[in-house]
């Protein structure tokens, strides 16, 4: 979008306001697939909801392309919007859940190290078509799009089911056997499998001789929660470790975005403009620059995870961010006092503190923020709770993208970032107070950072009781 837009406002003859709002509705539509997301990975599992994803960008992406005026073109915005809300929301929880301790970290942070090199692709792909015909470039940069969920859909086939849901499900069977292949050892296969039974609800002692049956009791259970029963316990009457949990997960997604990153991904042409590079050509050049930034400086965060934690890569992010955003504010506002002879060390240093900003976010806050929301959820509560954090997140995006350009005529282009800056610092501060480590435990484990859940409770005392049962049952025969 960020280069199409170029050359969709000549060839359609649209305004500022009408390429915001484009740019910036599909992360409000994005709201609406989240929430959806949640529903169908509970229904149809992790993985067809991955599929049925792939479905939507393929179908979007060929609305957009061959839209033929700007009422369909929001159409195709629409529907790719429903897309991304469900990518988003979907993608981490299911390799958070299929991914053993020791790596999830690592491996959950890659549904964001991929969206990020999908991005720098979307650059790439604006230079390559920049010089076609301006009716064919910008249909041309959405077509291209089309392309990589054909892959996808076939590929996720291929993938494991979460073991997890299929619990869930009472597949026991089923979820060892993903739990074997996806386990550092068959030693911690088995006791993930027992971690994920009891917070279902399947107390210790049972075998699996009674798991269907103690499925069916723990499903009549969770039957109490689910559909409106998790949304009462998530948002009308939840507990307070639950509570804990929504501030740091909703306040963390709030924070990704608020500080504007995608304002200045889907507009970094019209801020190199800003900083000095007039032409087209050469803006959709040193965009691919803020693409690529942003590409390869993720693996940084995806290799220290695991390793240095979630926090310290947060914190670390986080202050990087507000300093850059500062720097970059500052530097602009300066220009602008300027004569333009005088201003070209400022551009350098305007476009160093861009890409310095978007490296900060890449490397902690962008990867980071997704893994962390989605293992600090107990599992009755997971997708409907990523969900409304994914939901939090797309709306953030599309009102800081579909604000931008209407911000920065009020108060500036300088004046925005300096707003951003303040947002960042503020994200630092709560970071700080409100979230703590979780590497190096299981999700199970994660959960009781935030308090000791009343489901915890509930486990043990269904234990004890089938415990009693137990020796009361021994206790008769032995007596007969």
């Amino acid at each position: 979008m960020s280069g199409a837009q170029l050359f969709m406002k000549e060839d359609l003859k649209i305004t500022d306001t009408q390429i915001e709002i484009l740019a910036g509705v599909i992360n409000i539509y994005s709201l609406f697939g989240s929430l959806a997301a949640g529903f169908t990975s509970d229904w149809l599992g992790r993985r067809y909801t991955m599929v049925l994803a792939a479905a939507i960008f393929f179908t979007g992406a060929l609305l957009m392309g061959l839209a033929p005026d700007y009422a369909l073109l929001m159409a195709g915005r629409f529907v790719a919007g429903i897309g991304v809300g469900f990518a988003l929301m979907i993608a981490p929880v299911y390799t958070a859940e299929v991914a053993p301790t020791s790596a999830r970290g690592f491996l959950t942070s890659f549904p964001e190290v991929f969206n990020n090199f999908g991005i720098l692709l979307g650059y790439v792909s604006n230079f390559a078509f920049a010089r076609l015909p301006v009716h064919l470039s910008w249909r041309a940069m959405f077509l291209v799009g089309a392309v990589p969920p054909v892959f996808l859909g076939a590929a996720v086939l291929a993938m494991p089911e979460s073991p997890r849901w299929l619990v869930m499900r009472g597949r026991i069977d089923d979820a060892r056997r993903v739990l074997q292949r996806t386990s550092d050892s068959p030693a911690e296969a088995e006791e993930r499998l027992l971690d994920i039974k009891k917070a279902v609800g399947i107390p210790e002692g049972v075998s699996d001789a009674d798991d269907v049956a103690a499925i069916v009791r723990a499903g009549n259970k969770q039957s109490s929660r689910s559909g409106h029963g998790v949304w009462k316990e998530l948002l009308i009457n939840p507990s307070r470790p639950v509570r804990r949990m929504l501030v740091a997960g909703l306040g963390l997604m709030f924070i990704q975005q608020a500080t504007g990153v995608d304002c200045v991904v889907m507009y970094s042409p019209r801020v190199f403009e800003q900083a000095g590079i007039k032409s087209k050509t050469n803006s959709l050049g040193a965009s691919m620059a803020v693409g690529a930034c942003k590409t390869f400086f993720i693996p940084i965060s995806t290799l220290l995870l695991d390793r240095v934690g979630r926090r310290p890569l947060l914190l670390a992010s986080g202050g990087g961010m507000a300093i850059f955003l500062f720097t970059l504010a500052t530097s602009l506002h300066m220009m602008d006092r300027r004569p333009e002879g005088e201003a070209a060390a400022l551009g350098a240093v305007s476009i160093a503190a861009m890409l310095s900003f978007v490296a900060s976010f890449a490397s902690g806050l962008g990867p980071v923020a997704w893994v962390y929301c989605s293992e600090i959820y107990p599992l009755r509560l997971r997708a409907q709770a990523a969900a409304i954090g994914t939901g939090l997140n797309r709306i953030m995006s599309g009102a800081t993208t579909m604000s931008f350009l209407s911000l920065s005529h009020a108060i500036t282009i300088a004046g925005s970032f300096y707003l951003y800056a303040c947002v960042a610092a503020a994200g630092w501060v709560f970071m700080y107070l409100f979230l703590p480590e979780t590497m190096g435990k299981s999700l199970e484990d994660t959960v009781k950072l935030f308090g000791k859940d009343a489901d915890d409770e509930d486990a043990a005392a269904v234990a004890a009781r089938h415990e009693r049962t137990k020796k009361s049952s021994t206790e008769l025969i032995t007596a007969q």
